[in-house]
Order: C-alpha cells, then sequence, then structure tokens
C-alpha cells in the first residue's frame, strides 16, 4: 500500500513564495512520474508539473519559469517550490505517483491561497 503525504500549503500574499514537499511511503516501485495537479474551485484538476525518475521535468505554461518541481529519488519525496505567487494559482493542490503497471496515486490535498 502506498501512501502520499503533502506539506507546505497555506496562505501567502500575492509575489510570494511556498515550498510543498510529498512524501511516498510503502510498496515503492517501478516510479514513472512524480508530481503535483491542483483543482481550483469549479475547475477541473489540472497538471502543475511532474518529474521522471531521470529528472525530466514538465510543466504547465501557466506555471513555467515561476515553479520549479524536484524530487529526492532515495527519500522518493518530490517537491514543488513556487515564486512569484498570484491569486489564480489558489487551489488545493495535490501529489500523484504514477507508477509502471500500478493505478495512480494521490495525496489527501494541500490548501494553497494566494491573496491579492
Amino acid at each position: 500500500q502506498v501512501q502520499l503525504v503533502e506539506s507546505g500549503g497555506g496562505l501567502v500574499q500575492a509575489g510570494g513564495s511556498l515550498r510543498l514537499s510529498c512524501a511516498a511511503s510503502g510498496s515503492i516501485t517501478s516510479i514513472k512520474t512524480m508530481g503535483w495537479y491542483r483543482q481550483a474551485p469549479g475547475k477541473q484538476r489540472e497538471l502543475v508539473a511532474t518529474i521522471a525518475t531521470n529528472g525530466r521535468t514538465n510543466y504547465a505554461d501557466s506555471v513555467k519559469g515561476r515553479f520549479t518541481i524536484s524530487r529526492d529519488n532515495a527519500k522518493n519525496t518530490v517537491y514543488l517550490q513556487m515564486n512569484s505567487l498570484k491569486p489564480e494559482d489558489t487551489a488545493v493542490y495535490y501529489c500523484n505517483l504514477d507508477r509502471w503497471g500500478f493505478v495512480s496515486e494521490w495525496g489527501q490535498g494541500t490548501q494553497v491561497t494566494v491573496s491579492s
């Protein structure tokens, strides 16, 4: 059984920064990517950023140049450094673990609120 534990959300003013962390525990094998998605009220969940085990990254256009995803493979932990935050970044951020041959796993979500 896999568990994803997120931390680091909160309230910040526009232009500020936050760092999200997600630690995966349990039977972790065959990792393809780890990443972050977000869901704002009344909107669908959308990709923010993912990172593969080889370090290859993928970002949503809306966060390129502001957010940086990184991972510690030894700790099965993924990070999202969010800079120059905007009110439109307000959402619940979900950690995702995608593995070869397994159903995708999700964290419980962490709220990020950016005030104007």
